[in-house]
């Protein structure tokens, strides 16, 4: 390393000294200045943790690159002055600010310290702070945000993400995550308040200001009053009145089993069970206690199927439960499996408990909704990587769909400019597990979509119909889509970009590939340079951005496949689906096709081996 990057990494980490009142993690810095260790220091200072879209998300630690109690001092104080710029009432109004269970002793981090850092924070600059007593789910601060009219709210987690990360997630006034230009404005606002201010590190304000409210319990009650109001259905068609709505959820003979992953998310299912008239599901008992070692699992991610579900499984077996509900690590997203006629389990994608949901949600609503104009009004959206289901049963049915970018954060925004416009928003979902069930929670929410699914099931039970039978009814009806999702792993920027690179320069410069091996492609959509080829002038209708990769390819067989960057892992993704018209049935020739399919983009535009890319661990 050279002299003068040595000497600025060393300038980073004397002023850190000055500022990190931590002894934790002001003692790992003062070691590794002391010992010399440039390459550590140079993980630790060599940049500063992005504020994007989704907030920060980085794992716990020393250093401007990680999460600990300086950045999340210094990330609040741009916030907060961001706010103060943006909301004349904010003094009025205030924050709401949420945190999850995790912890790392090495460095002295916690989401219940970091949250209390970021209230003392706000407090001192006379912003009445909403801070939760006790850890929650993540939707109850979107949730919080628009129960209580409240400028912005904070949620401190890092959802399904390895154990030695933490997160900070930011929701603006609409009870919908930011989206630009706020994510650029609050880091700009960031970048100018680094020093703490004289208060900052005085967590003791937080338990003596009147500033400083509990909304633990109202919202606990509330949150499930609004959702018991959204989620049960009364009209003959489907369940003749509330009451008869409520008994066959009391006296369904089906059994449901619960993991909340080590998460947060066990009371919170067990009080959603109750307010539906429902016994308790049965808790995995190794697992319904929050546990930042997550010990139990590899990855505290139920998206990565039946690994982390065999605890569940044999839980099942035990007690003759037949439905599965796995919730990630702060309750956002949902995973279903159900036992088959065969004895096997099967594990829904997204994709299929998208349909399920958005079948029963619209079904609900119909039979309640006599009035054959009410349907105009009637919106679902879905995002771009998602199956095309929703878009289906639109077209059939009448009401809209729209499509938004990838992740809840444009689907809760687009929802409210709807709602805004006095339209309703039934359902929004997206491939990775996550679910928007009721508009009372402008995000995906999984403790609602858990209890929901439970009704279904237990509807569809009092027919003798499964799942996985009801799947199927509303494939034959609307048509199948068969779709295919995985990753891949590459910790190298400059190999993805030049993968991505490769393909808009695919046959000399600017030329997208014409094939991929058998198939043939037939349009080219890329939201990073805001090309598409089946638009008129070649411009991209979605929102573009350049500083992440997306490029869609359709290909003349009806197939859609995705290749996409993670805002938040170092991974490379594809999304593949094929529709096929209702009335073509054949669902292994239509699975064999996309696979082949699959198989070849794999081959020809990952290049997995000349790319030195990670599958997908097993």
């Amino acid at each position: 390393m050279a002299a003068s990057a040595e000497g600025a990494l060393r300038a980073q980490a004397d002023q850190w000294l000055l500022w990190d009142k931590n002894p934790k993690t002001s003692e790992i810095v003062k070691q590794l200045v002391e010992n010399g260790n440039t390459e550590e220091l140079q993980q630790c200072f060599g940049s500063r943790m992005e504020f994007g879209t989704a907030g920060l998300r980085a794992a716990m630690g020393a250093g401007t690159s990680r999460m600990n109690d300086l950045t999340i001092i210094q990330t609040t104080q741009g916030f907060c002055r961001y706010l103060e710029k943006s909301f004349s009432d904010l003094k009025k109004k205030g924050v709401v600010i949420g945190y999850d269970a995790r912890a790392h002793p090495s460095s002295g981090g916690s989401s219940k310290r970091f949250a209390r850092l970021a209230a003392t924070t706000f407090i001192s600059q006379g912003v009445p702070v909403y801070l939760f007593s006790s850890i929650t789910p993540t939707p109850f601060v979107p949730y919080t945000v628009t129960h209580l009219k409240l400028s912005a709210g904070i949620m401190i987690t890092a959802s399904h993400n390895p154990k030695q990360d933490n997160g900070y997630k930011v929701y603006w006034e609409n009870g919908s995550q930011i989206i630009e230009p706020h994510d650029k404005g609050i880091a700009h606002a960031v970048e100018e308040n680094l020093e703490p201010w004289p208060q900052a590190w005085d967590d003791s304000l937080v338990d003596k200001s009147s500033l400083l409210h509990d909304p633990y319990s109202s919202i606990n009650k509330d949150y499930f009053k609004d959702i018991q109001k959204h989620c049960f259905h009364s009209n003959s068609k489907i369940v003749a009145s509330q009451e008869e709505n409520w008994n066959i959820n009391k006296e369904t003979k089906l059994k449901f089993v619960h993991t909340s992953v080590h998460g947060v998310g066990h009371e919170f299912v067990q009080s959603a069970f109750k307010a539906f008239g429902f016994s308790p599901p049965f808790a995995v008992p190794e697992q319904k206690e929050p546990d930042p070692e997550f010990p139990t699992v590899k990855y505290p991610n139920p998206e990565e199927g039946k690994g982390v579900l065999t605890l569940s499984f044999a839980l099942a077996e035990k007690e003759g439960a037949r439905i599965i509900l796995a919730n990630d690590p702060d309750a956002d997203r949902l995973a279903v499996a159900e036992k088959q006629q065969s004895g096997e389990w099967k594990v829904f994608s997204g994709n299929e408990l998208g349909a399920l949901l958005g079948w029963w949600i619209f079904t609900c609503w119909k039979n309640q909704n006599q009035d054959p104009g009410a349907i105009k009004d009637i919106y679902m959206l879905s995002s771009t990587v998602s199956s095309k289901i929703l878009r289906a049963i639109a077209l059939k049915e009448g009401f809209h769909f729209e499509e938004t970018l990838t992740g809840f954060k444009w689907m809760g925004n687009r929802a409210k400019q709807l709602m805004d416009q006095g339209k309703t928003v039934l359902f929004a979902f997206e491939e990775a597990i996550g679910y928007m069930c009721s508009p009372v929670v402008l995000d995906k929410d999984g403790v609602s979509a858990a209890v929901i699914t439970a009704e279904m099931s237990s509807f569809l039970a009092t027919k003798n119909v499964s799942l996985s039978q009801q799947l199927k009814n509303i494939y034959n009806e609307y048509g199948y889509h068969v779709t295919k999702a995985s990753y891949f792993i590459c910790y190298d920027q400059k190999i993805i970009k030049e993968l991505f690179e490769k393909l808009r320069n695919y046959d000399g410069k600017s030329t997208y590939p014409k094939t991929c091996g058998r198939f043939s492609v037939s349009g080219v959509r890329d939201l990073t340079t805001g090309y598409d080829s089946n638009q008129s002038d070649k411009k991209a209708v979605l929102p573009t951005s350049t500083s992440s990769q997306m490029i869609t390819f359709t290909f003349n067989n009806g197939c859609v496949a995705t290749m996409r960057t993670s805002g938040t892992e170092p991974k490379i993704k594809y999304y593949a689906e094929l529709c096929a018209p209702p009335g073509n049935s054949d669902f292994e020739k239509l699975k064999k096709e996309l696979d082949e399919l699959v198989s070849a983009v794999e081959k020809y535009f990952f290049e997995p081996e000349k790319n030195n890319l990670q599958s997908k661990p097993e």
